[in-house]
């Protein structure tokens, strides 16, 4: 094998993942996962995590695709993912490695995908009139229900409000260029807009007295 892998920062960037060329992966073809994961047990040395990485590199960035949609945040996902395993696998044992780096990957883009999402719901809450006192909430209404609020009643919307305001709030774009993306007047926008934000208070406050 070219090169250790005892430093687990070396198998951090995807380029280091693949590092192997086809003789050095084919010498290794006959090693079932089991058998690399039982060699690694044995002497911790991280070569062997480095095959068993580089063996399902093009399935992880599969996986990454499907949920997150973008190339290169399923890039970085793979990266991150590839530490998150090095680090698991010093702790404990896994027996099937495949099935399980599956769910470690599902979890890891789900996370992203919430986080995400709570990130956007957030910036519509800090940027919308939606604030506690003007929706005339009570302190103990929590903000992440609040929160969650906001995101359903977004989603209530008409694609043409949710449309207008999405890129007014969080793409941070002037009537102009949203009439300009939309195809809708100036008119429109602006109307999409404000009746979009008069729906967002209703909805909220519906959903608050629930």
């Amino acid at each position: 094998m070219r090169g250790s892998y005892g430093n687990c920062e070396r198998l951090h960037p995807v380029k280091e993942i693949i590092y192997f060329d086809a003789v050095n992966k084919e010498s290794f073809a006959h090693i079932s996962d089991k058998e690399l994961l039982e060699n690694f047990y044995a002497d911790h040395n991280n070569q062997w995590l480095g095959v068993l990485l580089q063996r399902y590199t093009l399935l992880l960035l599969g996986v990454c695709m499907k949920f997150l949609k973008n190339e290169e945040e399923a890039k970085d996902a793979v990266q991150q993912i590839f530490l998150k395993v090095i680090t698991e696998l010093q702790k404990y044992k896994v027996d099937y490695f495949k099935s399980w780096l599956y769910m470690v990957a599902r979890n890891y883009c789900l996370m992203q995908l919430r986080d995400k999402t709570a990130k956007n719901t957030k910036e519509i809450n800090e940027s919308l009139p939606l604030a506690a006192e003007e929706l005339n909430t009570t302190t103990h209404i929590e903000h992440d229900t609040l929160l969650s609020y906001i995101e359903e009643s977004v989603n209530e919307l008409t694609p043409e409000q949710k449309t207008c305001i999405t890129l007014f709030y969080l793409k941070k774009k002037s009537y102009a260029e949203i009439a300009d993306r939309t195809g809708f007047t100036l008119m429109q926008v602006k109307s999409y807009i404000q009746n979009a934000k008069r729906n967002l208070k209703n909805l909220v406050e519906k959903k608050m007295k629930n």
